[in-house]
């Protein structure tokens, strides 16, 4: 297994980000649509915080409908923005930081999923699936 291989070469590069006043419709609707699992939320080009489909199961009845399911009761979201429901002690990595550093990180932080950050620019993010992945092509 390389030593030093950096956490840009697993990491996804093409990001969808949900903008801080974007509503929690629009943010389950990215999870459903992208099937993804968490989304860094930006404020102009400032990444200041992390939403997960985690989150929104934790207020919602989301979780009662299948992921391609189109409808959920969304009247809960109403209630909430996305400031109040997304980690907000954001942790990130640089791009040149190696995947053994970052692996760490998440097992330590207990976190699924980790923005990575240059001079202040998001450049991707690492999730556990991808350092699965990257584990399975070494054997």
């Amino acid at each position: 297994m390389k030593q030093r291989t950096p956490v840009s070469s697993i990491m996804t590069k093409d990001v969808i980000t949900l903008n801080h006043k974007d509503n929690l419709e629009t943010a389950e609707r990215l999870f459903k649509t992208q099937k993804i699992r968490h989304i860094p939320v930006v404020s102009g080009n400032k990444v200041i915080g992390m939403l997960s489909y985690t989150d929104i199961l934790r207020i919602s009845f989301a979780d009662a409908v299948t992921m391609d399911s189109d409808y959920v009761d969304t009247s809960v979201y109403n209630l909430f923005t996305i400031e109040q429901v997304m980690a907000k002690n954001l942790v990130s990595v640089s791009s040149n930081a190696t995947i053994k550093e970052t692996a760490e990180l998440l097992a330590e932080k207990e976190f699924h999923a980790i923005p990575v950050i240059d001079d202040g620019e998001l450049m991707g993010i690492v999730t556990t699936t991808d350092l699965i992945k990257y584990l399975l092509d070494q054997y």
